[in-house]
C-alpha cells in the first residue's frame, strides 16, 4: 500500500537561522516539517555568532515590532523580559533629539513600548522557544549552493554540509539569509531576470562599546538618543541603550569623513562632537567592559521583489534579505517580524503548495518592508554621495513634511502620540497625513521647544552617585 502520509506531508526549508528564520520556521511548522539551514554554528547561550556583526551594535525593538513577536510567540516577551530584557514605554523611557534639532517631551504613554535587551539575549530566547517544536530541525554548519527546480517552481536546495552535498526536497522554501542574502544568483541561475534594486548609502560607520551602568542607574535610565541632522556634513549621532545584566550598549555613528574610530581613547571624545555632548557626559565617569567594535556596513539596500515579472511558486524572500535598512532609525527587526507576519496571514489562508502562494507572501511582506525604508531612505538620502540619483521632488517635499510633523510632535503632545504611531511601525507614514495630524502640524497649539535633554535631576545624580 502506499505511504498516504508522505503523500500528504509538507516540507519546508528555512535558509538562516537567525531572528526572522526561526520565527519563519515557526509558521511554517503549523503547516509543514521544517529544516532550517544555517550556514554558522550557532551559540547554545546568549552569545555572538559569525555571520552577525550587526549584532554588535544597539537595537531597539519599536511597538509594532514588539506586538508582531509576541503575536508569533506568545508569551516570549514575558521571557525576554525574565532573562533580563527592560520593557519600556515611549516617551516617558526615551530622551530623544531629533535630526531637525528639537527635543522631544517626555510624558507617561503605555501604548507604545520598546523592548530593550542584546541582539543576542533576543536571538537565543527566540532561537530555544522555536526549536521547541518537533517539526523543526537546526542544521548548523550548512551552506545553500543553489535552489532546485526552474523558473515556474522551486522544488528544494542544494545544500553543503563539511564534505557532503545533497538535495533537500521542498514545497517551500523561504529565504531569511539576511543581507548576506544570495537570492540574486540564484533566481538568475534559474532563468529568471534580475529584480529591480535601489541602494542608499548615507556613509555611516558605527563604533560600539558597552559600559557598566554607571552609579545608579542600572534599572530604569532610558535611551539616550541623539540623531544625526542630514543637513550637516558629516552627520553624526548616537545612542545609549541599557540592556541585561546593569550595562549600557553604546553605539556612536558618522557619515563620511566623520566616521568614528576603533580607537578606544577617542570613543568619549567622539561622543561629545555630536549635535549635543549629552552621550559623552553622561559616559564621563562610566566604566568600560568591551573594547570598541565597528562596522561600516550600513546602507539601506532594497530588492523589490514583489514586482518582479516573473516568480517562482515555492520561493520566497523575508526580512533583511528583501531589504535591509541603516540601523540608526532601529526599524530593521519591527520590519523583519511584521514581515514573517505576513507570511502566517497568507498560509492561513491557504495551502503551502497551491499556485501563487509565494508570491502572495512576496507582496505581504513587501508592506513593512516599505514602511521601514520610506523612514530610513526620507533622512539618508540627503547625505552628500548617499545615491546616484538626487533627491526627487516628493522624497525632497515629504522631508519637509517630516521636518514640520516632528515639530510639532517635539512641542504637542497630541502630534506626537499620531508620530509615535508611525515611528513604532503599529501605522504606515500615511497615517501623518490625516485630517487631525495635519490639523495639529498647522494649527495645534505648540509649547516653546526645549532647551535640552529632558533628563531628570534624579537621573542626573545617579550617574553621578
Amino acid at each position: 500500500m502506499p505511504d498516504t502520509h508522505s503523500a500528504t506531508v509538507r516540507r519546508a526549508i528555512v535558509v538562516g537561522g537567525g531572528m526572522t528564520g526561526m520565527l519563519a520556521a515557526s509558521v511554517l511548522a503549523r503547516h509543514a516539517d521544517v529544516t532550517v539551514v544555517e550556514r554558522d554554528l550557532l551559540p547554545e547561550e546568549p552569545g555572538p555568532r559569525k555571520g552577525l556583526p550587526q549584532a554588535r551594535h544597539a537595537h531597539v525593538l519599536w511597538s509594532g515590532g514588539v506586538g508582531a513577536l509576541e503575536e508569533l510567540l506568545p508569551g516570549i516577551v514575558d521571557e525576554l523580559v525574565r532573562r533580563g530584557a527592560r520593557r519600556t514605554p515611549v516617551m516617558g523611557g526615551l530622551v530623544s533629539k531629533a535630526p531637525s534639532g528639537q527635543w522631544f517631551r517626555r510624558f507617561t504613554y503605555t501604548r507604545h513600548v520598546t523592548l530593550l535587551c542584546s541582539r543576542d539575549l533576543l536571538d537565543a530566547v527566540i532561537r530555544a522557544r522555536v526549536l521547541e517544536d518537533g517539526r523543526i530541525t537546526l542544521r548548523q554548519g550548512t551552506e545553500v549552493l543553489a535552489l532546485r527546480g526552474g523558473a515556474r517552481r522551486v522544488s528544494g536546495a542544494r545544500v553543503r554540509s563539511a564534505d557532503t552535498e545533497e538535495t533537500l526536497a521542498a514545497d517551500l522554501v523561504i529565504d531569511a539569509g539576511g543581507r548576506a542574502s544570495r537570492a540574486p544568483g540564484w533566481l538568475r541561475d534559474l532563468g529568471l531576470p534580475p529584480v529591480a534594486e535601489r541602494t542608499v548609502d548615507a556613509g555611516f560607520g558605527y563604533a560600539s562599546r558597552i559600559y557598566r551602568a554607571p552609579g545608579t542607574t542600572a534599572d530604569g535610565f532610558p535611551i539616550v538618543n541623539v540623531q544625526a541632522d542630514p543637513r550637516q556634513n558629516p552627520g553624526r549621532g548616537g545612542i545609549i541603550t541599557p540592556i541585561e545584566g546593569g550595562r549600557w550598549l553604546v553605539t556612536l555613528a558618522g557619515t563620511r569623513e566623520g566616521r568614528p574610530s576603533a580607537d578606544n581613547a577617542q570613543f568619549v571624545p567622539f561622543a561629545r562632537t555630536l549635535p549635543h555632548p549629552v552621550i559623552g557626559e553622561l559616559l564621563a565617569d562610566a566604566e568600560p567592559l568591551t573594547d570598541v567594535v565597528t562596522t561600516r556596513s550600513t546602507a539601506n539596500r532594497r530588492r523589490y521583489y514583489e514586482k518582479a515579472a516573473r516568480w517562482p511558486d515555492g520561493f520566497a524572500v523575508l526580512g533583511e534579505a528583501v531589504a535591509g535598512y541603516n540601523p540608526v532609525y532601529g526599524h530593521g527587526l519591527s520590519a523583519a517580524a511584521q514581515s514573517v507576519l505576513a507570511l502566517r496571514r497568507v498560509l492561513d489562508r491557504q495551502d503551502l503548495r497551491t499556485p501563487g502562494t509565494a508570491r502572495r507572501i512576496q507582496k505581504g511582506a513587501a508592506r513593512p518592508v516599505d514602511n521601514a525604508w520610506n523612514l530610513a531612505v526620507g533622512q539618508d538620502v540627503f547625505y552628500p554621495g548617499a545615491s546616484d540619483q538626487p533627491p526627487t521632488r516628493r522624497e525632497k517635499a515629504l522631508a519637509a513634511f517630516v521636518d514640520r510633523a516632528v515639530d510639532a510632535g517635539s512641542r504637542n503632545p497630541r502630534a506626537l502620540r499620531i508620530l509615535l504611531d508611525v515611528m513604532s511601525m503599529e501605522k504606515p507614514p500615511a497615517r501623518l497625513l490625516m485630517p487631525d495630524m495635519l490639523a495639529l502640524i498647522c494649527l495645534g497649539p505648540k509649547k516653546p521647544p526645549l532647551t535640552g535633554p529632558p533628563l531628570s535631576r534624579s537621573e542626573r545624580e545617579a550617574v553621578a552617585s
